[in-house]
């Protein structure tokens, strides 16, 4: 069945990730397609373990679920938030749907790793670190061919991926066209999720956001009481071309209200004296990571030497 799947009419019409995660199922896994996926689920006290593994994140995470739920569910989408793993950890949707949710494993405890379940939106999203949509026959089980998810992964306070949020249908969606407008409202989720994690991780810290970016990371550093910049998330560390492992995991706080927090000319001269001393005093890729031109960091440095940044 692996051969006839992969030598099919199907196959050449299939987006670039989805084929990759097919041939994975294939050659790595070794999943056959018409194989059932298990219906195990984790027990009570196997998923409690699971949610406490994900730490801050699931004690923020609550009011991001609702408010995304909020928006899809008039298109009959129920949310699910997933840990690294693959491992559902919670769920939004409404009760009408829920036997029909038990019955896809769109659950709590179910596994959706790629590995185990094949090619779907959580396991292969996870596997490659960016927005996924699968729809229908895009499945590599020929079981879950009736299922539409789109998933994005999200970043944690240490810029290494915590999970992924996928928005999920088992009502038809032939065109596939609402499926990939779930994409952009996962990314901005995706993108909140990350941001309340890193302030509620880092409250007695200075955090500055470098900029929107223009992915599922947000560009943030923290600061500490001497302007040494002592976290970023993973879109800041790419900025600077690093390597998460390179770096230190580390906690951030942002401190309880507006105390402390500066007025705009002095975050502007926080920010930079803090892209400086992460890059050693070195201006280019203090440049990098201010997502500026050299030119415009040296404009701003001489302003500053001048008593005011510009």
């Amino acid at each position: 069945m692996n051969s006839i799947a992969l030598s099919s009419g199907v196959w050449s019409t299939l987006p670039p990730l989805i084929r990759k995660s097919w041939r994975r199922c294939a050659e790595q896994y070794g999943i056959a397609a018409d194989s059932a996926l298990t219906r195990d689920v984790l027990c009570s006290a196997e998923l409690r373990q699971a949610r406490e593994r994900m730490g801050v994140t699931m004690k923020i995470a609550d009011p991001e679920l609702d408010r995304l739920h909020g928006i899809v569910s008039t298109l009959d989408y129920n949310v699910l938030l997933a840990d690294p793993a693959g491992i559902v950890v919670a769920r939004r949707g409404a009760p009408p749907f829920e036997k029909g949710c038990r019955r896809w494993h769109l659950w709590p405890g179910a596994n959706w790793a790629e590995a185990e379940a094949g090619t779907n939106g959580i396991g292969t999203c996870l596997m490659e670190g960016q927005p996924v949509t699968v729809h229908r026959d895009q499945h590599w089980r020929t079981g879950l061919r009736y299922l539409t998810c789109s998933a994005v992964p999200f970043y944690g306070p240490n810029g290494c991926v915590a999970g992924a949020l996928d928005a999920s249908s088992i009502r038809a969606d032939p065109s596939g066209r609402i499926a990939l407008m779930m994409e952009a409202v996962l990314i901005d989720a995706a993108r909140r999720l990350e941001r309340r994690s890193f302030l509620e991780a880092f409250r007695s810290r200075t955090v500055l956001l470098l900029g929107e970016g223009n992915g599922i990371s947000l560009p943030m550093i923290a600061l500490d009481d001497k302007r040494i910049v002592v976290g970023a998330t993973f879109a800041a560390r790419a900025m600077l071309g690093i390597e998460n492992t390179e770096v230190a995991s580390v906690c951030f706080d942002l401190g309880a209200g507006t105390a402390g927090v500066p007025d705009f000319q002095e975050a502007e001269r926080t920010v930079i004296e803090g892209a400086l001393a992460m890059s050693q005093g070195k201006i280019a890729p203090a440049a990098r990571l201010l997502g500026v031109s050299r030119s415009t960091l040296y404009r701003k440095l001489r302003s500053m030497a001048h008593g005011a940044v510009s």
